[in-house]
């Protein structure tokens, strides 16, 4: 079952505010189109717009990282020069989270 992104990032939220310890990497990635410095630059806005949005739900920054990977992790062929289908490219374009470590403590400063 695929998600939208609406629905992803209400579950990402109610996962961080049911875990309280956990801290986070909102990791986001694109396809191979476009130049590597442009696709960088696009992911790391994407990542702190989701932290921002999680900021702005109450979870605590500090549990927060936001990492732009471009396409440097690709999920499949679709490599710079190769021609790929929308739906190939498409698997490329995404956010992930991962899960980083957990605090001793749930009182963040």
């Amino acid at each position: 079952m695929k998600l939208t992104s609406g629905e992803a990032m209400q579950r990402l939220l109610t996962l961080l505010n049911d875990n309280p310890r956990l801290i986070v990497e909102i990791g986001s990635y694109t396809d191979s189109r476009g130049s590597d410095a442009d696709n960088n630059y696009l992911t790391q806005q994407r990542a702190e717009l989701v932290v921002s949005y999680l900021v702005s739900q109450g979870v605590n920054a500090s549990r927060l990282t936001a990492k732009g990977y471009g396409e440097t992790k690709l999920l499949n062929r679709c490599v710079n020069g190769l021609l790929c289908i929308e739906e190939d490219h498409e698997t490329n374009n995404r956010v992930e989270f991962t899960i980083k470590g957990i605090t001793k403590d749930s009182s963040l400063p």
